[in-house]
């Protein structure tokens, strides 16, 4: 499109590095899309939400340190890396999401321990069920 010479478009045609840059980001934005599909299309339950996000938090880190990326990919890995945290941090006002993560099955306080979280937080997390059902 941009070859055709009578469209006037060849001023916006990429140049190499702009090419690497848009496969970048297309690469780092990946995760969110398949996050996105998870909770769009399957029946996902509240307690994977904080695993999925979890996930996401430990690629945008990963991805983060490489430091062949381009500075503007790396400045977007730290804007999504805040937003993520933000609402990460709504979890924590909910109780709904250790209560979840607690019951289920698969995780129970197991995963808090696994995932590195700090004790005062594996503790918070079962006052809070044994508070709920006690």
């Amino acid at each position: 499109m941009t070859s055709n010479c009578k469209l006037n478009l060849r001023q916006y045609e990429l140049d190499n590095q702009e090419w690497n840059i848009s496969v970048n980001l297309r690469d780092m934005l990946k995760i969110f899309k398949h996050a996105t599909l998870f909770f769009s299309c399957n029946t996902p339950s509240i307690s994977t939400v904080i695993p999925a996000m979890d996930h996401i938090d430990a690629h945008i880190a990963t991805v983060a340190q490489d430091m062949d990326l381009p500075v503007s990919i790396r400045a977007a890995l730290a804007i999504g890396k805040k937003t993520l945290n933000r609402y990460y941090n709504k979890t924590d006002h909910l109780e709904v999401y250790s209560i979840a993560m607690v019951l289920q099955p698969r995780h129970k306080l197991q995963y808090f321990k696994t995932a590195g979280w700090e004790d005062n937080w594996i503790e918070t997390a079962q006052t809070i069920v044994r508070k709920e059902f006690d």
